[in-house]
């Protein structure tokens, strides 16, 4: 999934800015910056979407109502680059390879599980 882009309003405080995401219920965070804000918006809708097998269509900015200063900025979303940031844990896999070629890796120093991670990052365009 690339990036989704939800709206969010902004309301501007004494420091900073309280940000909610309307499409999530029960969402917000804030921001002592503008960036921080975006980041903090952008690591709670993670939180908000982690474990849901569908994602909530994100809602045009028309459709919010706000008030006084607050305004909408919309708020990209990656989920492959959420979980590079917050899900780098491991996971053993075992996987099968002819013997005379986990030989000559082996004699070569070869980090198996480097190889694996780069081939398939290069394979995914990641």
């Amino acid at each position: 999934m690339k990036n989704v882009y939800y709206p969010a309003v902004f309301h501007p405080e004494d420091v900073g800015f309280s940000v909610s995401i309307p499409d999530l219920e029960g969402c917000f965070t804030q921001g002592e910056t503008m960036d921080e804000a975006v980041e903090m918006a952008q690591d709670a809708i993670g939180l908000m979407l982690e474990g849901l097998s569908e994602y909530p269509r994100a809602s045009v900015p028309s459709a919010f109502r706000i008030e006084g200063d607050d305004f909408i900025v919309m708020i990209p979303f990656d989920w492959m680059e959420y979980n590079r940031k917050h899900n780098s844990r491991s996971v053993k896999k075992t996987l099968s390879l002819p013997a005379w070629l986990n030989e000559a890796a082996e004699a070569a120093h070869i980090n198996f599980s480097g190889v694996l991670q780069e081939a398939l990052e290069a394979k995914l365009n990641t």
